[in-house]
């Protein structure tokens, strides 16, 4: 080991304060750290040196103590006598000092025992037409609150909450396996870094109950399936006095029998009679708004042929106007005809060429009976 004062081996001035040592030891101890020396023995020495020293100055009892009687005051029971040599602390600051940067900061060394509440979900179905209009809907949940006895301390009335002695607050305590040093939550206080002397016995010191709470939550025009509404504040209760977490409301739409929404638009299939579609006429279409919606259907219509009407769709999320209603024809074959009917069928497929009336289909089947001619040639 170097023989040195602890000053020196950290190159501070004696009256140098608390910060300035520290800053010290994080350069010095990254520089001569033995994973940056390829296993130099004069390095591990200055390491352990340096690590020595710091333990020593960081502590202001053992800094008082050294100060007075030098390095005799850690040695056969000296008053400054304590547990020397680099602890846990001393290679976190490394840590600390190596990845601060990336981390965001230096790391905390005593947490609040208050904890934030945790987020709750909520699955809520809607109807086309709530989704379409907007509404208001109740929700039932249970959910942790604060204890009202104790007001979420957990504590009866007149006791306290003590600091942890087992882990002093940090709700972690520091076991040694081998050359790793492993942070593990406190036995005794279980993380919460204090200990409650006499419990509140309607929470049993947890400081939360469960309770059943029904909740007014306002749904949006236009939601769409998936969209998700927060609730501020309406999660469960923080432990030992920290924030509540929020609920979040997901929306799953329910099937409809008419419609099938994408987006802002709405689609409708709506069948017509097969004398409608030839001869052409007007039709009335329904609409998620529940007003009938006049479609004129040109003669000759042919099914699968789509009109979309604007504006009769669904509003966007937060904001005006509305989608388009998308309005597809199946033309629709009579399945029982009268006698006079089949009649009247049969004069006008006899009055009129298959090629004039039915284009399609003739230029169809023209096509495949001159590909079979070609076969058979």
């Amino acid at each position: 080991m170097v023989e040195a004062d602890y000053y020196e081996l950290l190159g501070v001035e004696r009256t140098a304060d608390g910060g300035t040592i520290k800053s010290a030891y994080r350069r010095l101890a990254m520089q001569y750290h033995p994973d940056k020396n390829g296993g130099c023995t004069d390095a591990e020495a200055k390491f352990k040196a340096i690590n020595e020293a710091y333990d020593c100055l960081k502590d202001d009892q053992k800094r008082a103590a050294y100060d007075r009687y030098g390095k005799a005051a850690f040695q056969n029971g000296g008053p400054g006598n304590g547990a020397g040599g680099a602890g846990f602390g001393d290679f976190a600051d490394i840590f600390e000092g190596i990845f601060g940067e990336f981390m965001g900061g230096g790391r905390q060394r005593q947490r609040s025992s208050a904890m934030r509440g945790a987020d709750l979900r909520f699955d809520l179905n809607l109807s086309l037409e709530e989704a379409f209009a907007g509404n208001t809907r109740t929700i039932e949940i249970d959910v942790a609150t604060a204890c009202e006895p104790c007001n979420g301390s957990g504590a009866a009335p007149g006791a306290t909450a003590n600091t942890c002695g087992t882990c002093g607050g940090h709700g972690k305590v520091r076991v040694q396996q081998g050359m790793f040093l492993m942070e593990r939550t406190c036995p005794n206080c279980h993380g919460a870094g204090r200990v409650i002397s006499d419990p509140c016995k309607e929470c049993h010191g947890a400081g939360r109950v469960d309770k059943h709470k029904s909740l007014d939550v306002r749904i949006p025009a236009g939601v769409d399936d998936g969209t998700r509404i927060r609730l501020s504040g309406e999660g469960e209760a923080g432990a030992r006095g920290g924030p509540p977490g929020d609920l979040y409301i997901f929306v799953h739409l329910e099937p409809h029998d008419i419609f099938e929404r994408d987006g802002t638009n709405l689609y409708v299939k709506v069948p017509v009679p097969m004398t409608l579609a030839a001869l052409g006429g007007t039709i009335e279409v329904p609409s998620i708004d529940r007003e009938a919606v006049e479609l004129k259907i040109p003669a000759g219509t042919q099914s699968g042929k789509q009109f979309s009407r604007r504006g009769q769709g669904m509003p966007p999320l937060n904001s005006g106007g509305r989608g388009d209603l998308i309005i597809e024809v199946e033309v629709e074959t009579p399945t029982r005809m009268s006698k006079r009917q089949r009649e009247l069928l049969e004069e006008f497929q006899a009055l009129e060429p298959e090629a004039a009336s039915c284009p399609e289909s003739h230029g169809f089947f023209a096509k495949i009976r001159a590909k079979w001619d070609e076969l058979t040639e």
